[in-house]
């Protein structure tokens, strides 16, 4: 049974009540402080403290401060008026305890709400922020193309006055020459007559070769088998089959993405100023995305998304890329810049098909895992509910969604807040 604290004062003006209350030598962490419009109760073990109030009171805008061992209690009045007494005198058991199942009712809905606007606000607080940070990255990014364009335009006038200046030096040394011959028309005679007769000379050495062989040619002529006959090659095709029954077959679907892959394969823009230092058979994003995924192999994923930038910057439309440098983001915690790949990628994916399920889950699941490490769950846990309806049979996704699914829920702490435990 905890020992009722009697020895506690009072005061009250028109519209404020102040208790002041002995804490007996409690420390600070060990009282706890419960607060309704008509109910309060202090308790420091072994000590108890309860009030059931004479008049409600606005509990928003009432106050408790602790310190030199004694707790005051500052209560705004909702009717301005004193009173005769701190609590009801007419106090039968059941009313109290009905007055504090209420109260109890009261503060843990109080509390409840309060828990959940709080999560809200820091969902909306994350999301600003991460809405923030693309929109500033987004901004890096066009100053840094600014840059380049200037230094391409700085590089292009250069390279123009360095023709012009070619051209005008040209030009100079083209009248020099011309001055020359008409200062000394003689010597140039004779320098065009030494010429005529090595042209002479030569021809007639060229007229020898040519005789020459034109006679071999003839008798290799007479050593040539005769023409084949003209005939046809009869050639079929083999029909395309496709994974699913007839009647379950998505068709159309599956030619626009096979012609989506066939133009993509064909959309490679080479016209590009970081490709100069690149051999031939270097400017291919095939080739880079093989330079890409052996880096990633190694660790060294900075230089694994070089490889994948320069591939993208060859050809936008190949999802694998994306897919591939958004792997290496996540690995350098470039955890936004991971979910616009992964939003790049499903952009890519159109339409759904069988044959792009496995690269649709992939996305879906980096995306989610970038949103978990941002702890932004619930957006994770839909594209991680997004790569169970493609894949129903992964049991690891199954667990990882289960998980997901706890943390929202609050019974299991996430993998940021686990690490500093």
């Amino acid at each position: 049974m905890p020992l009722i604290v009697k020895d506690y004062s009072w005061t009250q003006t028109a519209s404020m009540v102040y208790i002041h209350v002995p804490l007996k030598g409690a420390k600070v962490v060990n009282v706890d402080i419960l607060s309704t419009d008509e109910y309060l109760k202090i308790h420091f073990p072994p000590f108890l403290f309860e009030a059931f109030l004479f008049e409600p009171v606005d509990d928003d805008k009432s106050s408790a401060k602790i310190g030199n061992g004694v707790a005051v209690i500052t209560l705004q009045k909702k009717i301005n008026r004193l009173w005769d007494h701190l609590m009801i005198s007419n106090n039968t058991k059941e009313k109290m305890k009905e007055i504090r199942e209420r109260a109890l009712k009261e503060y843990k809905e109080k509390i409840e709400m309060e828990s959940k606007a709080k999560a809200v606000k820091k969902q909306e607080e994350k999301k600003y922020a991460l809405e923030t940070m693309m929109a500033l990255e987004q901004k890096e990014r066009h100053v840094i193309q600014k840059m380049k364009d200037d230094e391409r335009e700085k590089a292009t006038a250069e390279l123009e006055a360095w023709k012009l200046r070619q051209k005008q030096v040209a030009e100079e040394e083209l009248q020099l020459k011309r001055q020359n011959q008409r200062t000394h028309p003689d010597k140039m005679k004779t320098i065009k007559n030494m010429h005529v007769r090595q042209s002479s000379h030569g021809s007639n050495v060229k007229l020898d070769q040519r005789t020459s062989s034109e006679a071999s040619s003839k008798k290799h002529q007479v050593d040539l088998p005769a023409p084949r006959s003209v005939g046809n090659i009869q050639i079929k095709f083999t029909p395309r089959v496709f994974p699913t029954a007839l009647r379950e077959s998505r068709v159309p679907e599956e030619e626009e993405w096979l012609k989506k892959q066939a133009e993509a394969r064909h959309a490679v823009n080479t016209d590009l100023a970081e490709l100069k230092d690149l051999k031939e058979d270097e400017r291919n994003p095939d080739w880079l995305k093989e330079k890409g995924d052996k880096l990633f192999a190694t660790g060294n994923y900075l230089g694994a998304v070089n490889a994948y930038n320069l591939a993208i910057k060859l050809n936008s439309k190949i999802a694998a890329l994306y897919s591939n440098r958004a792997a290496c983001h996540l690995k350098l915690r470039n955890l936004h810049k991971a979910i616009e790949d992964s939003s790049q990628v499903l952009g890519l994916l159109t339409p759904p098909v069988a044959d792009n399920a496995s690269a649709r889950a992939r996305a879906h699941v980096r995306r989610g895992t970038a949103f978990c490490e941002l702890e932004l769950y619930t957006e994770g846990l839909q594209d991680y509910q997004a790569a169970s309806m493609i894949d129903p049979q992964n049991e690891p996704l199954q667990a990882d969604i289960h998980r997901i699914r706890q943390i929202i829920q609050g019974s299991t702490t996430g993998p940021d807040k686990q690490s500093k435990k």
